[in-house]
């Protein structure tokens, strides 16, 4: 009986071996099959490149074979490194379990491959290739050569939050990478933020600047912004699409219509013409950007990238003098620092840093030094009289409410005091709105390309073939300011 119970045991503990043997196996560094051996070396169609296919690795589909493969692969075909939960920790592979849902690594390439099946996808990807190399190749010529000004700079963002750097296409189809794009949905910037979520990831908007006008900070933003996307929806594509549309109604039209995927939402009613197009507008504007003469945009004229020097400012500057004592342009200043709105650095932010042309700092520092100080910015007064309230003096000087407030740290609930100075804007260097915008008109893609380029997707075109930033058809408006009675004094702050 003795015997007969030991080999009992024997045999329990032989079949726990064989089922828990393999799992212990594979959680301990040694007994892991190398990744050479869990996925071999693949040839890719051009036998350009023989790479490791991981499991997040792109899959470069051979119906578009110019993609570029080094730049959408992040490590070059290693392996993906494996996703974070919410708390930071990260998430174990579950070979037992492939149906355990797993919270996707934000830093896996984007799976444009997934189309290579999907006949509507393939139509929808050859349309707008068609539309951008022949109906709006013009256009999207000046939109390659404008990119050059603002990717490199937007690419090493991108990889500080490790994300994929073929994500700095997508101001094409937003913007055409225009800094003063503007939408009727009240969206700026080349990343065309609405100002709630602009506001809800950091970037600033008063009457003194926009910072969604900001290739720097607003690319930070998108980053981040993006990056959130993803982790919510775990698909590349849905939250390509979430951007587009917003995260709400994506993840509605995903419970509505029972699909988990980008392109099967496609068959559905559940969202917009424009959403249903614009992953596929932003996959053919990448595979074109990333090898442009294989689509037949050759001698592109690349605007210079984006080049500066930050000074630090103690008070508040107006631009003229900045550009004098960098030895630049009123214009140059305002394109290295689009988030300006006004004729000078806001008058609310104590320390403001401002960029300046690349090498001129010494000289900027040399030159500001021989100004005096209430010559550095410009401001009017007004001194209320009896009786005066904000709007009799709105009223008076022509000057728009916002203004008033902005400039005078006012909420507009203060009773207005006879002798009380109120600081007004400088009538010769002051408009109710000097931003240059370039309004944007929703348009889907299908109606776009039969209206023969005239309007494209609603982005509106701005800059002409060149070096610079420069921009086209810019339509200021400009204050017809009442004429005051009331002595309004000038003088230097």
């Amino acid at each position: 009986m003795k015997k007969n119970g030991v080999i009992g045991w024997s045999l329990v503990f032989a079949v726990l071996a064989l089922l828990f043997g393999s799992s212990v196996c594979a959680d301990t560094p040694g007994g892991n099959v190398s990744e050479v051996e869990k996925y071999p070396e693949r040839s890719l169609k051009d036998g350009a490149q023989r790479l490791p296919s991981p499991p997040l690795a792109l899959e470069v589909p051979s119906f578009y074979p110019n993609i570029a493969v080094t730049d959408l692969t992040l490590d070059k075909g290693a392996a993906a490194p494996a996703p974070e939960s919410a708390s930071g920790q990260t998430v174990k592979e579950s070979p037992n379990n492939p149906g355990e849902k797993k919270e996707p690594s934000v830093n896996s390439p984007i799976d444009t491959a997934s189309y290579k099946s999907n006949e509507t996808a393939l139509k929808a990807i050859e349309r707008n290739v068609t539309l951008f190399t022949e109906r709006i190749k013009g256009r999207f010529e000046i939109w390659l050569e404008r990119s050059a000004r603002y990717i490199e700079i937007m690419k090493e963002i991108l990889r500080e939050k490790q994300l994929p750097e073929e994500l700095v296409f997508l101001p094409i189809v937003e913007s055409g990478f225009n800094l003063n794009a503007y939408s009727p949905a009240r969206a700026v910037g080349p990343w065309q933020f609405i100002a709630a979520t602009a506001k809800r990831y950091g970037l600033v908007i008063d009457w003194w600047r926009d910072e969604r006008k900001d290739p720097v900070k607003s690319t930070h933003a998108a980053a981040q912004y993006l990056k959130d996307l993803y982790k919510m929806f775990g698909s590349w594509n849905l939250a390509l699409a979430a951007y587009n549309a917003g995260e709400g109604r994506i993840s509605r039209a995903l419970k509505k219509s029972d699909v988990s995927d980008y392109w099967s939402l496609l068959h559905t009613k559940q969202i917009r013409d424009e959403t249903k197009e614009y992953v596929p507008r932003y996959i053919a504007a990448t595979m074109i950007a990333n090898t442009p003469e294989e689509y037949g945009f050759s001698n592109l004229d690349y605007h210079e990238p984006l080049a500066y020097e930050e000074i630090t400012l103690a008070s508040p500057m107006d631009i003229e003098v900045i550009a004098h004592c960098a030895e630049s342009t009123v214009k140059e200043i305002r394109e290295l620092n689009p988030e300006l709105r006004r004729w000078s650095t806001p008058l609310n932010v104590p320390q403001y840093t401002i960029r300046i042309p690349q090498g001129s700092k010494e000289l900027f520092l040399k030159n500001v030094s021989d100004i005096p100080q209430d010559k550095l910015f410009t401001v009017d007064t007004y001194t209320a009289k009896k009786g005066d309230t904000l709007k009799k003096i709105v009223r008076k000087t022509g000057v728009p409410m916002q203004a008033i407030l902005a400039m005078n740290s006012l909420s507009g609930l203060e009773e207005i005091k006879a002798g009380y100075e109120i600081r007004v804007p400088p009538k010769e260097k002051f408009s109710p709105d000097h931003d240059d915008t370039y309004k944007v008109r929703k348009a889907s893609y299908r109606k776009v390309s039969e209206r023969s380029g005239k309007k494209i997707s609603g982005k509106k075109s701005s800059g002409k073939k060149g070096k610079k930033n420069t921009a086209a058809s810019t339509k200021k408006s400009r204050a017809s300011a009442s004429k005051s009675k009331s002595k309004v004094k000038t003088k230097k702050a």
